[in-house]
């Protein structure tokens, strides 16, 4: 992790961070399944999900968060091998609604391959069954593989798929509110069952989407069940300020987080929206151990464990990406690697030539590792391509040190908290829960214990007013 980023003198903030976990089972570390006693079978999942959902509550984790993608390709298995089989996101949360009581759990439903009456049924009968739980990713995105696989020969483009995303969610919101919350009388000695005034059409007609409404399920425990967004793409945070709850963005490195996040709460009160009711959240990768030194081999041991070209030409068969090649990183490095082995050490006459990328990923690997050109650690050549082609925000250390950097972000409100992508399930995920989450909480700046009932109370936000009331219901 980077040294820089480190707390000098942190302002003062009032509140707590979020901390939530983005769930892959196989890892978020390219071969973090291949470390010893790491999660590795798609077919073990459902033992996987349900342990890693005990250790998250009984960490008071806000929320697990299920990401998506609508095809697949063997390509995966070296660059992102939990695309290959996932468990459907709707079908993980309520297998694990029925495991948990308290932490939250978010699912991806794609706006441009998905029905909004039947994503607004399923997700209020999950809010309902989970006692107030649920929460929706919404996702704008397609690409050819995935519009094949619904039967489209083409894909929209960028700005029709947010308009259709933006109508997407107003049915939902409609759809949620079909029934006001009052609306079951349940009168046994009158007979009467329903109020019905309390029951609403939609008859929503829009450029893309329609829905009539009524929706068959009561009006959800929180109201409407969390709608987040991902992506710092313009389209992706214009969609998510005038829509969503949460916003889970990736800024490059902390000035720029504290820029996006001041830009992305201004212009959220320029809508009329309350910006301490929207909030953002960047992802993490950390890498956790009781001691520095024992996390950076931790990262020595996934290092080695990224396939790569041990030299020009030799990839051991496996049919590598082309990040992962000997040629690459001397493009990268600016010189000719002829002959060199990977796992050679970078002798100081070498990088002395590296190119301002090459020096570059020279301080990332001694930002990770603790490595150094000629020290007793030295940086490999394996190390330095490594660290070009996982292009994740991975920091490095002990309890302290990954708590200092959420710490830093938090208080400087480049953040409003974390969703943490673990190396592999098991282990590290085990010891991020153990170790760094009770420092935070001894710093006060993660809450001792589940504040709430629902994700909304968990998250501060207040339960909103059904958009067919003309008074104001909300709820704190």
């Amino acid at each position: 992790m980077s040294q820089s980023e480190q707390p000098l003198a942190a302002p003062e903030r009032e509140g707590t961070m979020i901390v939530g976990a983005t769930v892959r089972t196989l890892g978020a570390w390219p071969s973090g399944w291949r470390y010893p006693g790491a999660h590795h079978d798609p077919r073990q999942d459902p033992a996987a999900l349900r342990r890693l959902a005990g250790v998250a509550e009984a960490a008071g984790l806000h929320f697990l968060f299920f990401g998506d993608w609508l095809a697949t390709g063997a390509e995966f298995e070296h660059t992102d091998p939990y695309l290959l089989a996932r468990v459907e996101p709707f079908a993980a949360i309520s297998f694990l609604a029925a495991v948990t009581e308290r932490i939250g759990l978010i699912a991806t439903v794609s706006s441009a391959h998905a029905e909004a009456y039947s994503t607004a049924r399923s997700s209020a009968s999950i809010d309902l069954l989970s006692d107030g739980r649920c929460g929706l990713s919404i996702s704008s995105g397609s690409e050819p593989r995935s519009a094949a696989n619904f039967g489209w020969d083409r894909v929209n483009g960028d700005e029709d798929r947010i308009a259709a995303s933006d109508e997407f969610i107003e049915i939902l919101r409609g759809l949620w509110d079909s029934w006001d919350d009052d609306a079951f009388l349940a009168d046994q000695d009158s007979g009467r069952l329903i109020d019905p005034a309390a029951l609403h059409q939609l008859n929503f007609v829009g450029s893309y989407r329609a829905s009539a409404g009524p929706l068959n399920v009561v009006r959800p425990p929180q109201g409407h069940p969390i709608i987040s967004v991902v992506g710092s793409a313009p389209s992706a945070r214009a969609l998510a300020i005038r829509q969503a709850d949460l916003s889970f963005f990736s800024p490059d490195g902390l000035a720029d987080a504290i820029d996006f996040y001041a830009e992305a709460k201004r212009q959220a009160a320029r809508l009329g929206r309350d910006p301490d009711h929207f909030l953002l959240v960047t992802p993490i990768l950390p890498i956790v151990a009781e001691t520095r030194e024992k996390a950076w081999s931790v990262y020595d041991r996934l290092v080695d464990l990224v396939p790569v070209e041990t030299a020009a030409g030799v990839d051991g068969g496996l049919a590598l990406p082309a990040g992962r090649t000997v040629r690459r990183l001397a493009g990268l490095l600016g010189v000719s690697l002829n002959g060199v082995l990977i796992d050679e050490a970078v002798p100081l006459k070498m990088a002395a030539r590296f190119s301002q990328l090459g020096s570059d990923l020279v301080d990332l690997v001694r930002s990770r590792s603790g490595r150094t050109i000629g020290g007793y650690r030295p940086v490999t050549y394996r190390h330095l391509l490594v660290a070009h082609a996982v292009a994740a925000p991975v920091l490095v250390g002990s309890a302290g040190d990954i708590a200092d950097y959420m710490e830093t972000w938090y208080r400087h409100r480049a953040t409003d908290g974390f969703t943490v992508l673990s190396a592999f399930i098991g282990e590290q995920f085990d010891t991020f829960a153990e170790l760094v989450i009770p420092e935070l909480k001894r710093r006060g700046v993660f809450p001792s214990e589940y504040t709430g009932r629902t994700l909304r109370e968990n998250l501060g936000l207040p339960r909103p007013a059904s958009v067919f009331s003309r008074e104001d219901q909300t709820v704190g």
